[in-house]
């Protein structure tokens, strides 16, 4: 007699498939377990037996609406308010998390201006990670189940009380790692894996520049290239910030304010120069940086703080046979951002455990205060991580 299987979250449950399955299906949803049933049959071979999964949006049935920060019309910090909007369902491959905190990154600063166009599908929520539990799973998820605890990488809607995710760009909260901090860790160190680590090659005994050494940029690269054997050298624009650049490892902080980054990076490699730089400014210090490249070095270009126009000799980039690039993450497909996030956890994640890296969260505030952390962003004095709480 071949045997149906009910798997619900966590409760697993076998029927006989000449039973009358009309009662449990009835039992189960007036239980007021989830709005919504999937139902996924996969037949075996040989007995011909099946299996029926059930998943379904595990939510309080009262629970159809939530919070999120946003604007009506783009402008300052002034211009985000609490919205109320329905709750997302979770489908597919999505997941949805209870958000308990979600990154600020710059990126969101931009896009409440009005000047960062949200790529295809992406909603029109703000916020690219956060971290919680999750509460529903689509029909076709495999690895996590309601209650799970996670970070995930989002293309938008993070600032919400609920955000829905790809399961493939959600990851295991990082041993020793509080569920609030893990919200600042998926946006930065994608980023900084995907482009230091994969796209640069960084080597262990290479020398990597770090601009901008106290953003969320600049502490993952700055700790991801520590752990992996490189030498760091970051900038920063006063002494409190130096201080926290080697404080996060770096092996020299260069104030910018006070000294010239070419000069110094050379002065520290004899004249030899640096093998990587990471770069979120661009303008100005691009011409500087492709002098300061070693021959075969690699120049990564995240961000342009400083502008999109710059004059480069074409000569040095030919005679050292260096590499210019840049990348942006959250156009990426859900497959591509999905491998970077298991490498992630394959490579990176065990090194929170022994505390080899350990995330920076600068400061906490509530949805109420979205200005002031915006605010906040704006004026750079923040060293590490931003985040909201719902």
């Amino acid at each position: 007699m071949s045997k149906g299987q009910f798997d619900l979250g966590c409760q697993r449950k076998s029927y006989s498939s000449r039973q009358n399955i009309s009662k449990f299906f009835e039992i189960f949803v007036s239980s007021g377990c989830g709005l919504i049933v999937v139902l996924n049959i996969d037949k075996f071979s040989k007995n011909k037996a099946f299996q029926i999964i059930i998943r379904t949006t595990v939510m309080q049935q009262h629970q159809k609406t939530m919070r999120t920060v946003g604007v009506h019309i783009p402008g300052g910090p002034e211009s985000l308010e609490i919205i109320t909007v329905p709750v997302p369902v979770a489908t597919g491959s999505d997941v949805l998390i209870k958000v308990h905190a979600a990154g600020v990154n710059g990126a969101d600063l931009r896009e409440r201006e009005g000047k960062y166009p949200v790529p295809p599908g992406a909603p029109d929520i703000m916020g690219l990670e956060v971290s919680g539990e999750i509460v529903a799973v689509g029909e076709l998820c495999e690895r996590f189940r309601p209650g799970d605890m996670v970070c995930a990488l989002l293309i938008g809607g993070g600032y919400a009380e609920y955000a829905i995710a790809p399961e493939g760009q959600c990851m295991a909260i990082p041993d020793g790692v509080s569920v609030i901090d893990a919200a600042g860790l998926p946006e930065v160190f994608c980023t900084v894996w995907t482009n230091m680590m994969d796209r640069c090659q960084l080597q262990a005994g290479e020398t990597v520049l770090v601009q901008g050494g106290t953003s969320g940029i600049g502490f993952a690269a700055i700790k991801i290239a520590k752990a992996f054997g490189a030498k760091v050298f970051a900038t920063a624009r006063n002494e409190t910030k130096c201080a926290a650049i080697r404080r996060f490892g770096a092996d020299a902080a260069i104030n910018y304010k006070t000294e010239d980054f070419l000069e110094v990076a050379r002065d520290l490699t004899d004249g030899r120069g640096v093998d990587v730089i990471i770069d979120i400014i661009g303008g100005d210090y691009l011409p500087k940086e492709v002098k300061l490249l070693a021959h075969g070095g690699r120049l990564m270009i995240i961000n342009l703080r400083g502008g999109k126009i710059a004059e480069i000799d074409f000569g040095q980039i030919h005679s050292k046979h260096l590499t210019v690039t840049g990348a942006r993450l959250r156009p990426r497909s859900i497959a591509e951002k999905s491998a970077i996030c298991r490498s992630l956890e394959t490579h990176v994640w065990p090194k929170f455990k022994d505390q080899t890296i350990t995330p920076e969260t600068y400061a906490t505030f509530s949805f109420a205060e979205a200005a002031k952390a915006h605010r906040l962003m704006e004026s750079s004095d923040h060293i590490g991580k931003i985040l909201l709480v719902p």
